[in-house]
C-alpha cells in the first residue's frame, strides 16, 4: 500500500474514475507516502492548517494505471523521517478503484496527527 492525504470535501465530491489534486497539474505527479507513520509525519508538517477532516487513501500501487516512482523527499523529508525514506510519486490521476481502503487523520488537543483510524 501507499497513502495519500486529502480533505474528505475533496474525495467525496469527487465524480468518475479517476482523482487528479492540485499537485498533479502544479508538479506533475501525486505525492505518497510510503506507509502509515510517514504518513502522520507528512500530516503535522504539511497539513495542520488543512480543512479538515482529513482522510488517506490507501492505494493497492498493483492497480493504479499511471507510472509510480520512488524518490527521495526534496529538499528534505518531514521532522520524525529518516533521510533514507523513499517517497512514492504518481505520475498521473489515481484511480478510484485503485483504493483499497480508506483511513480517517485522528488529531489529540494540541493539533497534532496521532492516528489513522478506519474512517466511517
Amino acid at each position: 500500500m501507499i497513502y495519500h492525504v486529502v480533505p474528505r470535501t475533496v474525495w467525496t465530491s469527487g465524480t468518475g474514475g479517476t482523482y487528479a489534486p492540485a499537485s498533479l497539474a502544479e508538479e506533475g505527479f501525486v505525492h505518497c507516502s510510503p506507509d502509515e507513520a510517514t504518513t502522520l509525519a507528512v500530516v503535522n508538517a504539511f497539513y495542520r492548517d488543512a480543512p479538515g477532516p482529513l482522510l488517506v487513501l490507501a492505494l493497492d500501487e498493483a492497480r493504479l494505471t499511471a507510472r509510480v516512482e520512488w524518490e527521495a523527499a526534496a529538499p528534505t523529508p518531514p521532522p520524525g523521517v529518516s533521510g533514507d525514506v523513499l517517497f512514492p510519486h504518481v505520475f498521473g490521476p489515481l484511480d478510484r478503484d485503485a483504493v483499497d481502503h480508506v483511513l480517517e487523520v485522528r488529531f489529540d488537543g494540541q493539533g497534532r496527527a496521532v492516528e489513522l483510524r478506519t474512517a466511517g
